[in-house]
């Protein structure tokens, strides 16, 4: 065939493109277990970091299992639903939805000193991009145990403080509830309180958006979980 000819000129290239798509293709196919993997493994990190667990890539699984003892996805009238996988529930999805229509994951960890803590995951917006987080819970159901914050864009300095300890480290014990009622935990500029008499943190100096999305996203994270929360209130007076 003459190299040179429109023909071969045509031929060559549709040769290459294939060969390049299927090249391409295959080292998705190959990439993509151990970015699955990947993905997971920093989920269980951001998890038990809700409960002070410090874990890294090489650990993290390891830890998981010994700390996480149980998950269950629940309505906002606080009944379990069956079938659901809680580390797979898409929340980003869920808060989207109105409350009565979600799917509510809700991991059970036992750490060190015996204790049971509930953590449920949070996502909201802040000024850049998307934030999200894990707060863990009591087993008295109102109290704030440990949270953990991350975000995508943050301003350095600024917004993304949010994922620094000096800022989620104030959540431990922080109350859920004030008077009986849910009041979900505030973020405020140093200095100053909630009108509504809710618990509160000191927002971030400079990242005035970034803070009151974290403060949105409690707020509208935790809201429907609160039928399930008084649940281990009076189960906890029980006992």
């Amino acid at each position: 065939m003459n190299k040179q000819s429109n023909v071969y000129t045509i031929i060559y290239s549709s040769v290459m493109v294939i060969v390049v798509a299927a090249v391409l293709a295959f080292a998705a196919l190959s990439l993509k277990a151990p970015q699955q993997r990947n993905i997971e493994i920093d989920k269980m990190t951001q998890i038990l970091s809700s409960v002070k667990v410090v874990s890294s890539a090489s650990d993290a699984q390891e830890l998981y299992k010994k700390y996480i003892t149980g998950s269950m996805v629940i309505d906002a009238a606080g009944k379990e639903i069956p079938g659901a996988d809680a580390f797979n529930i898409n929340v980003a999805m869920q808060v989207k939805l109105p409350e009565n229509e979600r799917q509510l994951p809700v991991f059970i960890a036992k750490v060190d000193d015996g204790s049971t803590k509930y953590i449920v995951p949070m996502y909201g917006a802040g000024l850049w991009g998307p934030i999200w987080g894990y707060l863990s819970i009591n087993s008295d159901g109102k109290t704030v145990y440990g949270a953990y914050f991350a975000h995508q864009g943050e301003t350095p300095g600024l917004g993304a403080e949010i994922d620094r300890p000096a800022f989620y480290e104030q959540f431990g014990g922080k109350d859920l509830f004030a008077g009986g009622e849910f009041k979900s935990i505030a973020v405020q500029k140093v200095g100053q309180k909630p009108l509504n008499g809710a618990d509160y943190v000191d927002a971030i100096s400079g990242g005035t958006i970034t803070s009151k999305g974290v403060e949105a996203m409690l707020s509208n994270s935790l809201k429907p979980y609160e039928t399930f929360l008084k649940t281990l209130q009076t189960q906890q007076i029980a006992e």
